[in-house]
């Protein structure tokens, strides 16, 4: 993030989680600069901690940026000071990352990719990259730490633009999980390599780019089916402020798609408004059988959206409990 003695950090995601604690309470003390934590995340304080505090620099998931831009606050803050910082925790969409460059003048704006389990950064794009790769990609190999795209059946390495399993080994990688041997064993394999569950390509330049999770593919019909790709499009629609899509099972073909919405304030849309629109781009079984508005998505504390949590909602309203119970080899 190219920190100084004249960075002033304000943090307010949680201290408690790496993101907070790492990324930016000891980054901003080791670079000499200024920490101001919040105590909780508001947008509405947030928003006046920057413009009361010349912040140059603050991280934050999606949804956090999200509620930002869309409080009627926002307007009337100064972010003439502000620079730098993290946009991390759950894919970012590309379209928002745009507009907190452009409306939050986070013009060095960077991505980390990482887990817990690599305490906590695999990858990092630079704040001199190209705009293109900060928004589209989670940037290099962080150094000393060694990432690769591997084949999820066979382990072989992927060549560059085919995605599969993201797999990362170095100085960051955990020694294991606290007591739980067999835990460990399924999560970093004999080499060495911790397996992060998520879908990534490498671009010929050296990037990442995070296509989806290997557990939140959708599969319908023996088709497999990137929850992500479809977020992103949906994400366009002038009506929506965000959005997750997700799998939920049908007798039949194994998994139906579900798209969760919500909307912008003051706007209404019907659920065949959405299926037309996302027809009329995708292929017509990457349409959301299921279309549910809602106002906000389960979250744990550290603003990790909880997917499995959607599909137990869903399955309940939607009365899927038979298909559920499905057992599949």
């Amino acid at each position: 993030m190219d920190l100084s003695t004249a960075d002033r950090m304000m943090i307010h995601v949680p201290m408690f989680h790496c993101f907070g604690m790492v990324l930016a309470m000891t980054a901003i003390m080791t670079h000499g600069g200024t920490a101001l934590p919040l105590p909780y995340f508001s947008p509405k304080s947030s928003l006046a901690c920057i413009n009361s505090e010349r912040i140059t620099a603050f991280h934050g998931v999606p949804t956090m940026f999200i509620a930002m831009l869309q409080h009627p606050d926002f307007e009337k803050t100064d972010f003439s000071y502000m620079r730098t910082g993290i946009m991390a925790g759950s894919p970012c969409p590309i379209s928002k990352m745009r507009e907190v460059v452009d409306k939050m003048h986070m013009t060095e704006i960077t991505i980390v990719y990482g887990q817990t389990e690599s305490s906590p950064g695999c990858t990092m794009s630079s704040t001199d990259d190209p705009l293109e790769d900060r928004v589209a990609t989670v940037g290099h190999p962080l150094p000393k730490i060694e990432c690769k795209i591997v084949d999820p059946d066979t382990g072989l390495e992927c060549p560059d633009n085919v995605t599969g399993e993201f797999v990362a080994r170095g100085y960051n990688i955990m020694k294991g999980y606290y007591k739980m041997p067999k835990a460990t064993a399924s999560a970093i394999d004999k080499d060495g390599w911790l397996h992060t569950g998520d879908l990534a390509c490498r671009t010929p330049e050296g990037n990442f780019r995070i296509t989806g999770r290997l557990k939140d593919m959708i599969i319908r019909g023996g088709e497999n089916i990137y929850p992500k790709e479809i977020e992103e499009f949906i994400y366009t629609h002038p009506k929506v402020k965000d959005v997750q899509v997700i799998g939920v099972p049908d007798e039949g073909l194994g998994e139906e798609i579900m798209a969760c919405i919500i909307l912008k304030e003051g706007e209404t849309m019907t659920e065949q408004e959405m299926k037309d629109y996302v027809l009329s781009h995708m292929a017509k079984h990457k349409v959301p059988k299921y279309i549910d508005f809602v106002t906000e998505f389960p979250m744990n504390v550290a603003g990790k959206i909880l997917k499995y949590k959607m599909r137990e909602d869903a399955i309940k309203k939607y009365g899927l409990q038979k298909a559920d119970s499905v057992v599949t080899a």
